[in-house]
């Protein structure tokens, strides 16, 4: 019993010690192996290959940010209901699928909810900068 969890508990350093070597491993490569030199081009703006004109500075609406947040609560909400929708397939055969039913119901109604709050609260309105 005593050697067993001797043997657990090794297996535990090991792992613990090969994410240390996982996680530090590239940052102490990279600090050992980057070239050390600052040039003036270093702290250059440098973007699609070409040279930046003027400030190079480009400042989006958050309503850029909301967009991108709402994109990805659907994207993740799409990866949760296919597996749902799996489920609830298997159970409409074998019967008592209302309760299912119902939950996935309420879920996608709150996300529709969340939408249209932020519909007539006017966030979608993208004013542009003159």
């Amino acid at each position: 019993m005593e050697q067993e969890y001797l043997i657990n508990l090794l297996y535990v350093v090991a792992f613990f010690l090969g994410g240390v070597a996982f996680a530090l491993g590239p940052v102490i490569i990279s600090l050992l192996l980057a070239p050390r030199t600052r040039q003036v081009q270093t702290d250059t703006l440098y973007e699609c290959g070409m040279q930046p004109i003027g400030e190079a500075w480009v400042r989006f609406g958050i309503v850029y940010y909301l967009y991108a947040l709402i994109f990805l609560a659907f994207a993740v909400d799409v990866l949760f209901l296919l597996p749902v929708a799996l489920i609830y397939a298997k159970e409409v055969i074998l019967g008592s699928a209302l309760l299912d039913f119902i939950v996935v119901f309420l879920f996608i109604d709150t996300l529709a909810l969340a939408v249209v709050y932020a519909w007539k609260k006017g966030i979608f309105q993208w004013e542009r900068r003159v």
